[in-house]
């Protein structure tokens, strides 16, 4: 399978209600709609032709854990983000923001196991918003308590994830400026288990969900990997996909989870609101890319 990613954006994330989005940081009658974009600074990188003038947050990724501090794994990262931080002259609605992990990126197990560790990790945070002039930070952990990708992980992440947003919003309420905090979550609902939603959602100003590669590698079947609209048993009973996901959910069973559903945007947005989740802090994300077999 291929990632055919346009050097772009990797996606745009669009609030879900259209009220006050940002509960911290802005007053109500300044913005009605929250339109962030992850993007990942191409090589021929000209951030003046990027359209900032469409968007009220954009997510410079990534940063890394690195010795369990945030920071950059080359160097060309940290003048590309300046440059794009540059652009607010010309764009002064626009927030400027941080990722910090993506797929595969380790050492928040370890960072945040002990109190310690995420002091460190704060305050090398905090460092980087002052040097940039930021806006905010997204932390993008795939996925605490979970190693999916081959990062390190425990069962104490669940609790220590909540800790690190805790002590992040803490740190970064103490600036002279508002500051935004997001964090990127899954679109499937076991992740929900591994972490302590209501608890980080007093400290995050928005969630952003990652409603793409719904359907990818791990999957023998084509489908569209950002589908907004919810696909039933019913709808592919006919199709050879449906044994498919019949087998997975005799496995999910037998191994005490819960039955695999098809994802999309609509099925987990709803999963979170049933657990109390603040529509207003509820990001969707549409990618830029497509997905190949």
């Amino acid at each position: 399978m291929f990632n055919l990613s346009f050097p772009f954006l990797i996606l745009t994330l669009i609030s879900i209600s259209g009220i006050n989005f940002n509960r911290i940081n802005q007053p109500p009658t300044e913005r009605s709609l929250a339109i962030m974009a992850y993007y990942v600074p191409e090589k021929e990188y000209q951030p003046e032709k990027l359209p900032l003038d469409q968007l009220t947050h954009i997510i410079f990724s990534f940063s890394k854990v690195i010795d369990g501090e945030m920071g950059f794994s080359n160097e060309e990262a940290g003048e590309k983000l300046q440059m794009l931080v540059d652009q607010k002259q010309n764009h002064p609605q626009l927030k400027v923001m941080l990722a910090c992990g993506g797929w595969g990126a380790g050492g928040f197990s370890d960072m945040s196991v002990t109190a310690e560790g995420r002091s460190k990790f704060v305050q090398s945070t905090i460092r980087m918003i002052e040097q940039y002039q930021l806006d905010g930070i997204d932390m993008d952990w795939e996925y605490p308590a979970l190693d999916y990708a081959g990062i390190d992980a425990r069962e104490e992440d669940t609790q220590n994830f909540t800790l690190l947003m805790k002590e992040l919003r803490e740190e970064m309420d103490k600036l002279d400026r508002p500051q935004t905090l997001t964090f990127a979550s899954a679109g499937w609902k076991y992740y929900y288990e591994k972490i302590e939603l209501n608890k980080v959602m007093k400290y995050a100003d928005y969630m952003n969900v990652m409603t793409y590669d719904q359907v990818g590698a791990s999957l023998p079947y084509t489908g569209h990997h950002t589908a907004l609209g919810t696909i039933d048993d019913a709808d592919v009973r006919d199709q050879p996909i449906y044994d498919y996901y019949q087998q997975r959910n005799a496995a999910a069973k037998e191994q005490g989870r819960e039955a695999y559903e098809i994802h999309s945007v609509k099925s987990i947005v709803a999963y979170c609101l049933e657990q109390g989740v603040d529509p207003q802090q509820i990001v969707i994300g549409g990618a830029f890319y497509g997905r190949a077999w």
